[in-house]
């Protein structure tokens, strides 16, 4: 059995979903974890989809949203990315399981004469395999409490093993160091005027069919639970009524965690776990940190807008963590940011003034393919020629560069290799070690890297004076160290590069009162390899989005156009749910 440092067993909390997709187990699971911190346990999540992808990677975003990446180089699932901002701890390979990665590793013990020439079966290797995740983090002996959130809903016939998984583990771990989690769906009728728990009943049969029984239900709803609807889930569903946990649609994500302790969740799961006395655990949970930036994000003195500018600007995960990066930085400027999504596809030379028209920052987003590349390329130089704050995120930078290379340095033709193999000016081109690479999946260069600062740059302002930092990658693609000279020459700065393979890291231009071609002074213009919106977090930023949000309130202020803050509509049809906390002394 599992335990931590001081022979504590490690506790399992399952995370299930039922009725329908796309309720927010991953909130859930993210502010129960950060309730649970904040009574000084340590938590980790962990993600299992019953997708037969090894790993997000190769997944389109418009199908899956944004993949998200960790330090050690795992593509995986955007819940990862709440887990993160919610903890602020580091995720990482063990993180993110995947039913191709579990059949993967059954397939190759086999391979390998690991099960002495049995026949191989779902149960019970491929089991076996599942649990084996399950308790990878717990024999660290680095966490009290393993969330897991299994991905799908009950009934789906790809999620049976996992279920499976669970109620073996919760035999063999015993029955006070395991609990579930159900999330499920109570919808109201408006024909019929009431809430109708039917769904919620059927999705908890189906687990009970499986061996399962919750011990805590969520319920997904628009409408308050009366106390009669709490018992009579309560009593159908096996559970007593203060474990029937009410979730409305919260005014903002990170008012969950409040709600939820409203709700009492945290003290539920502790007294099931039998943690409302060990471990030291905190009475209450220590939140005011918390509170305090909800305060900030619900209080902005003002509002200004930024045009993000991508090919998947219509799916509103595609971009999920640089969204919430913008969100958590406005906050910390005591502003509220108005994103407009750019469709890169529809800018040309002759519209990007209508398109950006009033911004007070651009940010070009990554992405991969040329779909949309002249529409990027038109933005940044806008950007540039007009004086708006603009930062460039992977592909975002090298398509600053290319700009740069044919508007500034005299390369008319420059370009990336991605795009145009055969370009006579080719300042972005494919590392030497990907041109043999012919696999698609976890081959590009991935997860944290070193950035060496240079003296008195914008970046190493950015980053509070430090000499080096560490930063995500997941990209193929580099600058051209063949032509670097050549921008040089013309006036880009390179502020931030790799020490060990002699990579860049960050562009910029100089500023107005710093040294450089005064024609190419520029109030705030930097690019980066890397993907900063990765280590956003709700209680530290990430510094970019921080200057760079600074940079266009100020850019807002000076130019007219920075607002008054917008003001929840309310013609709503839905009434969302705010915590008391928030509204309590202002």
């Amino acid at each position: 059995m599992p335990a931590d440092s001081a022979g504590t067993p490690c506790k399992f909390l399952f995370v299930t979903g039922g009725v329908t997709s796309s309720l927010g187990k991953g909130i859930v699971s993210a502010s129960l974890g950060r309730l649970l911190e904040a009574r000084g346990l340590r938590v980790t999540i962990q993600k299992f989809d019953p997708y037969i992808n090894v790993d997000a990677g190769t997944m389109n975003p418009f199908e899956h949203g944004e993949v998200y990446v960790t330090d050690d180089g795992a593509e995986t699932d955007l819940d990862l990315g709440h887990y993160e901002r919610y903890l602020g701890v580091p995720m990482s390979q063990a993180n993110n399981v995947t039913t191709g990665r579990v059949y993967s590793g059954v397939i190759a013990k086999e391979r390998a004469g690991a099960y002495l020439g049995k026949t191989v079966q779902v149960v019970p290797h491929v089991i076996d395999e599942i649990k084996g995740w399950m308790r990878r983090l717990a024999e660290t002996g680095d966490y009290d409490v393993i969330i897991t959130e299994v991905g799908g809903t009950a009934g789906d016939i790809e999620s049976l093993p996992y279920l499976e998984a669970i109620r073996q583990l919760s035999l063999e771990e015993g029955k006070e160091n395991t609990a579930l989690v159900h999330l499920t769906l109570v919808p109201f009728l408006a024909a019929a005027g009431e809430l109708k728990t039917k769904p919620t009943q059927h999705s908890v049969k189906t687990l009970q069919s499986y061996g399962l029984q919750p011990d805590v239900l969520v319920a997904r709803t628009e409408h308050p639970l009366p106390e009669d609807v709490r018992r009579k889930i309560g009593l159908f569903c096996n559970v007593g009524p203060e474990a029937v946990i009410e979730a409305l649609d919260a005014e903002s994500i990170y008012e969950v965690p409040l709600l939820l302790r409203e709700q009492k969740l945290d003290e539920v799961v502790l007294k099931r776990l039998r943690l409302d006395a060990p471990l030291d655990v905190d009475p209450t949970p220590d939140l005011e940190d918390w509170v305090d930036f909800l305060r900030r994000l619900k209080n902005p003195e003002g509002q200004v807008t930024i045009a993000l500018v991508g090919k998947y600007v219509e799916h509103q995960d595609a971009y999920k963590s640089i969204s919430e990066s913008l969100l958590l930085a406005a906050a910390k400027n005591g502003v509220q940011v108005e994103v407009r999504s750019v469709l890169s596809d529809d800018v040309t030379a002759a519209n990007v003034a209508d398109k950006l028209a009033g911004v007070a920052g651009v940010l070009v987003a990554p992405g991969f393919g040329d779909r949309g590349i002249d529409g990027k390329i038109e933005a940044v130089r806008w950007a540039r020629e007009a004086g708006v704050p603009f930062l460039g995120i992977c592909l975002g930078m090298q398509v600053a560069t290319i700009e740069f290379a044919r508007h500034v340095a005299g390369l008319p033709e420059a370009h990336s290799t991605e795009f145009d193999p055969d370009n006579p000016s080719p300042v972005i081109s494919m590392m030497a070690e990907q041109k043999t690479v012919t696999d698609k999946g976890g081959t590009m260069r991935l997860g944290a890297y070193t950035c060496a600062l240079g003296e008195g740059t914008l970046a190493q302002e950015i980053y509070a004076g430090a000499a080096t930092v560490q930063e995500r990658h997941r990209h193929r693609y580099e600058v051209n160290n063949d032509l670097r000279y050549r921008l040089r020459e013309a006036g880009l700065v390179f502020s931030g590069m790799n020490p060990d393979r002699d990579l860049v890291e960050i562009i910029e231009l100089p500023q107005p009162d710093g040294d450089g071609a005064p024609e190419l002074a520029h109030p705030w213009f930097v690019g980066v390899q890397f993907h900063p919106e990765y280590r956003s977090r709700v209680r530290e930023p990430h510094p970019l989005f921080v200057h760079f949000i600074g940079a266009a309130v100020a850019h807002a202020q000076a130019g007219g156009t920075y607002d008054e803050p917008t003001k929840p509509s309310r013609t709503r049809r839905v009434r969302r749910a705010t915590a008391r906390v928030l509204t309590e002394d202002g």
